[in-house]
């Protein structure tokens, strides 16, 4: 694969979008993960997957929309969905996670109509529900450059804003800091990463990526800061691990990226176990 990188332009698209991928999800993740909005991902990936299937049925109808990339529209979509979960965290102020759910109804039930309107799966939505080396183009690649810059530039800007809010939030409005267009820019942040990350991981596997290397660095970090670059590390591995499994195995990069995320969040766990069994022993003996 290696040599097929400089040869081939859709591998080297893969590949740096892997990259990217592999660093935006966790670093979201983190924040995501400690805020105890896991979920939102998921939401969020099922909206996406209504505006691809919108902007596929568009394109069937629309011979003029024939050249659309579906991307832009599945992210409009994703954007609407996160500032639609936003006004309902609002209106339901004592059961704020309830809004996460409402919204994930809502797209799978668009996505399935959608998806019944086309008259059922084709080959490009399949390879935006679970990922495809081949379907990367360079314009992706540059869309998803852009979103990389924009969200490392917000991050490092509102780090401490971003850091009091995942931990107490009460505090931090009490601080001065402008809780609601924090939680307003982090939550378009969350929704363009999601949509960008669906043409290698898929929208069905996706929220993976932002959870299981977060998991993973949870149970061995010693801090927040060491979280974040435990999770791109793992990230990284995940992704390009599944990318060459794909290649080499003809898999969809999707559940080869997950499974060996997975894979990681075992060994950490068990790992963390035996380094506290050992702890352990060790107290046992000098005692």
């Amino acid at each position: 694969m290696i040599q097929g990188i400089f040869q081939y332009e859709f591998l080297q698209n893969a590949f740096l979008t892997g990259i990217l991928i592999g660093f935006l999800a966790p670093l979201l993740g983190v924040f995501i993960v400690v805020r105890r909005l896991s979920l939102i991902a998921d939401a969020l990936s099922h909206v996406t997957l209504a505006g691809i299937a919108a902007s596929l049925l568009l394109e069937k109808y629309f011979v003029a929309l024939s050249g659309l990339n579906p991307l832009y529209l599945g992210m409009v979509f994703s954007v609407g969905g996160s500032l639609f979960i936003e006004k309902l965290r609002g209106v339901y102020k004592h059961y704020q996670e309830l809004a996460i759910p409402i919204i994930l109804s809502g797209g799978i039930g668009l996505g399935v109509i959608f998806i019944s309107l086309a008259d059922g799966f084709n080959t490009d939505l399949y390879s935006y529900l679970f990922g495809s080396v081949s379907a990367v183009s360079r314009t992706d690649l540059w869309v998803i450059f852009v979103i990389s810059i924009v969200v490392v530039i917000t991050v490092i800007l509102l780090y401490k804003e971003l850091f009091l809010l995942s931990f107490d939030e009460e505090h931090a409005k009490a601080s001065g800091i402008a809780a609601k267009s924090i939680h307003f820019i982090f939550i378009i942040m969350v929704a363009l990463v999601i949509a960008a990350s669906m043409r290698i991981v898929g929208i069905m596997l996706v929220s993976s990526l932002m959870t299981l290397p977060v998991a993973a660095s949870i149970r061995i970090a010693k801090g927040f800061k060491q979280t974040i670059f435990l999770s791109i590390v793992f990230g990284e591995i995940a992704v390009l691990g599944g990318l060459f499994s794909s290649y080499y195995l003809d898999l969809a990069p999707g559940g080869t990226i997950v499974m060996i995320a997975v894979a990681i969040l075992v060994f950490t766990i068990v790992y963390k176990k035996i380094m506290i069994k050992n702890h352990v022993s060790q107290g046992g003996a000098a005692g």
